[in-house]
């Protein structure tokens, strides 16, 4: 927040001294105790009725963890031998498990509290690559268990998703007697799922033919995107009708080095809504639920549960978390449905875990359990593992509440009544949108941006509410919404977090807001991540990169630097005294690569270079030119200072 916008606001209130809440203020990161010698790379996270807690890793251990509340739980050893477990539910007096290729239920016939039985559920085909994890099982309201699987990668084009035995990024619904039915297709890394309000749901992150993270609502014969699954479309128990070529007929050429000549389609559409809405009857690609901006809400999804505490966990009953791996931290989302099609907004929820967040679950307090792991995976959190609480203080945060949309723009819903004049204050407000590039590309910028200016703003009676008038809305597009000059009313305090990104799949009916319209003054800010660069192609990138520098004799103030990486999403990866999912620029300095070598280095990693971390950068060829000469230009002065 602008210090001005504050100080003539309140009329020179001195809110600024005030020493602003942070997220461990309201939810507070416990840890749990682990015994010495278990190693606890939480895979699997479930309550069960008597109150214990179920842990399964990633090594092939299931844990019962008794009077986790006290600070010496008991861990019991009640499963071991299997096979990387992503996943455990609870069913009937039973736990299950989805281990690399089966669906396991574990028996203890004797009730002596260790597994007596491996019962097969239904097994699937593995292919041995390492990339080929399977996660769940999540249980529908019918009984039966849903699984999803992951893609594997080619050793030539490392991004690159492939589906190299049946049925792998797809999801499978089995029945307890043991029938598999494939469900839906398009997944590549589908470790979050979860079931919200009785429908199923599963959560992607950034990567080839995946623009940004997401969740998405799934239903049978859905097509989520990678094309990788339809290999496989085809076979008479699908109830998938995409098809591979119709997905490389409807993509731009210029963003597909894979795709044959005799698939190409003049004028191609580009983003995954636009796709959902071409010609084929039944078919196309279901567009998400809610995009998860990349480098803000998370780099690699995980868990998705819904708050079903009735408000013993805060404010936010019955709205979605969801879990992020790589940058150890959890998102929080509103749902609607519009249409009889979901969309809502994403918020940044609470960070600065110990470990990856995998899986989350609600103890028998109603407070989360958190379990995590980065071994192989890398994480902003730097240790190895660990099972944490998050624990909700009982007061309440200054938060958006929820973001709801509206025939003319949009209405917010705060935690706490906001401050009159500063809410009714439309140049309080910025509100843009933007899309991905749906291509086989590692990830996109965010592109197509267009600011919408708020004409009007209305805040209720009660101060909770207001509805927003903006010009310029877009189906099919986030729309990111700041009220970064709004406050309290009782407090003057701003906002926890100030931003929500509304996925906008439909513009609802309904009257239009009787709010005078005025002109902003404000202009869009700079600072934020523009979403409307070029994608660096090969015909652009002469235009972008403009007259011939010397780069080496640039100079990049900390300040431009942190702006050209926030935008780029550098730093959800890399820190600059820190180590992360990737090495702190200021090692990465310590090598004295040339500005060049650096530019080179980012647009065509090695990760040879840097053995010791898990995690291989994604070549970053979309980031323009300029951005990628000021930000080598920098890394290199690091070494002088």
């Amino acid at each position: 927040m602008k210090a001005s916008i504050v100080i003539g606001a309140l009329c020179c209130q001195t809110v600024l001294a005030q020493k602003a809440p942070t997220e461990n203020d309201y939810y507070k990161i416990v840890r749990m105790a682990i015994p010495e010698g278990i190693t606890l790379e939480v895979g699997g996270l479930v309550s069960l009725p008597n109150g214990d807690v179920a842990v399964s890793t990633r090594r092939g251990d299931v844990y019962i963890i008794e009077n986790y509340l006290s600070p010496k739980p008991t861990y019991r050893k009640f499963a071991s031998g299997l096979h990387e477990i992503l996943g455990l539910a609870y069913k009937d007096g039973y736990l299950y498990c989805a281990q690399r290729g089966e669906l396991t239920k574990l028996v203890d016939l004797n009730g002596d509290g260790k597994v007596d039985k491996y019962q097969t559920i239904y097994s699937w085909p593995i292919s041995g690559h390492y990339h080929e994890y399977s996660f769940g099982p999540k249980i529908g309201p019918d009984g039966s268990f849903y699984v999803t699987g992951n893609v594997g990668f080619g050793n030539s084009d490392w991004w690159a998703g492939k589906s190299l035995v049946p049925w792998r990024g797809w999801t499978m619904k089995i029945s307890a007697d043991g029938k598999m039915e494939p469900f839906a297709a398009g997944m590549r890394s589908p470790c979050g799922i979860g079931m919200v309000d009785g429908e199923f749901f599963y959560g992607d992150n950034q990567g080839d033919w995946q623009g940004s993270g997401f969740i998405s609502h799934v239903e049978k014969g859905d097509f989520l995107g990678h094309p990788a699954s339809l290999k496989w479309a085809d076979r008479p128990e699908s109830p998938v009708k995409m098809r591979k070529e119709m997905v490389f007929a409807q993509v731009d050429p210029k963003d597909n080095p894979f795709v044959k000549p005799e698939y190409v389609k003049e004028n191609a559409m580009t983003t995954i809504y636009e796709l959902g809405k071409k010609t084929y009857p039944n078919m196309g690609i279901k567009s998400p639920a809610v995009w998860l901006p990349h480098g803000i809400m998370g780099v690699s999804t995980s868990e998705i549960i819904t708050d079903e505490t009735k408000g013993e966990f805060g404010p936010f009953a019955g709205q979605v978390f969801v879990g992020d791996q790589g940058m150890s931290k959890i998102a929080r989302v509103f749902l609607e449905k519009i249409n009889g099609k979901y969309q809502g907004a994403s918020f940044e929820f609470r960070s600065g875990f110990r470990s990856g967040v995998l899986r989350m679950a609600w103890g028998k307090d109603q407070q989360m359990l958190v379990g995590g792991t980065n071994r192989g995976w890398g994480s902003v959190g730097s240790e190895d593992y660990g099972l944490e609480r998050l624990v909700y203080t009982g007061k309440i945060p200054f938060e958006m509440q929820a973001i709801r949309a509206m025939v003319d723009g949009f209405e917010i819903e705060f935690t706490q009544p906001a401050n009159k004049k500063l809410a009714e204050d439309v140049n309080n407000y910025e509100v843009f949108n933007y899309t991905y590039k749906y291509h086989p590309v590692y990830g996109s910028p965010m592109v197509n941006r267009k600011d919408n200016a708020v004409r009007g703003a209305k805040l209720s009676e009660n101060g909770l509410r207001v509805r927003l008038v903006i010009d310029g809305m877009r189906e099919g597009y986030v729309h990111a919404i700041k009220p970064d000059g709004v406050l309290s009313a009782q407090e003057n305090i701003p906002l926890l977090h100030s931003s929500g990104y509304y996925t906008l799949n439909q513009i609802p009916a309904g009257e239009k807001a009787a709010i005078p319209l005025v002109t902003p003054k404000r202009k869009p800010s700079k600072d934020v991540i523009d979403a409307g660069d070029k994608v660096n192609t090969p015909d652009n990138q002469t235009k972008e990169a403009g007259p011939k520098k010397t780069a080496a004799k640039q100079i990049v103030s900390d300040k431009e630097a942190m702006a050209l990486l926030t935008k780029n999403t550098c730093l959800a990866c890399h820190k600059v005294n820190e180590r992360a999912v990737g090495p702190a620029y200021t090692e990465i300095a310590k090598r004295k690569y040339s500005v060049a070598q650096l530019v080179s280095l980012i647009k065509e990693p090695k990760p040879q270079n840097w053995p010791d971390f898990a995690t291989p950068m994604a070549p970053m060829n979309h980031v323009p030119q300029k951005d990628l000469e000021k930000i080598a230009t920098w890394i290199q002065a690091l070494g002088n200072k």
